[in-house]
């Protein structure tokens, strides 16, 4: 089977799921793994907002959506030239993908007759779903089960070892100019490590606040988990964050790695906050998260 990849989490799923030799379109961010952007024909292109700071970007979106623009380019010729036969994509964010009702219509314009799939899940639960649907229609729904089986267990295992401790209030920051609350699964990932989300927004997206609305919520662990950033951009976010709680640990995690894609490392994501909450009951990540105050 042809798969297009039209977001980084599906790419880390079909990967996941044995099928990277099948995937013949990825977009400009599919960075994981190394071997997504090798032989692959990008379909998606976009502004690399790497070496702008949080602010800039934030204007950069504002000011596209303003203008009624979209944050993507599908290259629809790349696309059908592929003839693909399956197609993942997202309606969950328009910062964070192309929609699929642009995938369609240019699909419909062009021609072409491959299923679409779209991806939106709002919950870790529904991620792990996510996986399932891919694997039944990519015609291989043994190995997606087992790939979810082996994700509940490691999930069981930290519920198992963290459950006797107390529940720190974990404030995690998805950005940080101006700031954002924690949305969709990204508490989910919290409750999973033994922790207690604060000032979040489980299942829906998350929103603007205020930087007194977040010190209000008292967390005792602030995670900066900035949307598009990996680890050594979540430490030099944090480093700005954390004098506003002075009363806090303050961490920064790979957020673009483990945190914010809804794919199969979202388990990596909590095993390395168990590890941040709850040192000595599961083994550390330090490639993962760092502290900074």
């Amino acid at each position: 089977m042809r798969l297009v990849s039209l977001l980084p989490s599906a790419t880390e799923i079909v990967y996941a799921l044995g099928l990277g030799d099948d995937l013949v379109g990825v977009t400009f961010e599919c960075d994981e793994p190394p071997s997504a952007r090798v032989d692959k024909t990008v379909v998606v292109g976009g502004r690399d907002t790497r070496g702008m700071a949080p602010g800039e970007i934030d204007a950069y979106v504002r000011d596209q959506f303003a203008a009624g623009a979209d944050l993507y380019t599908l290259h629809a010729g790349a696309l059908a030239a592929l003839d693909p036969q399956l197609i993942l994509t997202q309606d969950l964010c328009r910062v964070c993908a192309l929609p699929s009702g642009h995938v369609e219509d240019a699909l419909e314009h062009l021609g072409c007759r491959a299923d679409v799939l779209s991806l939106d899940p709002h919950s870790l639960d529904d991620v792990l779903g996510t996986i399932l649907a891919v694997g039944d229609r990519a015609g291989v729904p043994d190995r997606a089960g087992r790939l979810v089986a082996a994700l509940r267990a490691r999930l069981d295992a930290v519920a198992a070892a963290v459950a006797a401790r107390p529940r720190p209030a974990v404030l995690m920051v998805e950005w940080v100019d101006p700031p954002f609350t924690a949305g969709h699964w990204v508490p989910d990932l919290v409750r999973a490590a033994g922790g207690e989300p604060v000032a979040a927004s489980p299942g829906a997206r998350s929103v603007q606040t205020s930087w007194q609305h977040l010190a209000a919520a008292g967390p005792d662990v602030v995670v900066v988990a900035p949307c598009g950033f990996h680890l050594d951009g979540a430490v030099a976010q944090a480093r700005l964050v954390a004098p506003r709680f002075p009363g806090a640990q303050v961490w920064a995690i790979d957020a673009d790695g483990i945190v914010v894609r809804p794919g199969p490392r979202l388990v990596d994501g909590v095993e390395a906050l168990a590890a941040v909450l709850h040192p000595g009951a599961v083994p550390d990540r330090p490639a993962a998260v760092a502290r900074v105050a």
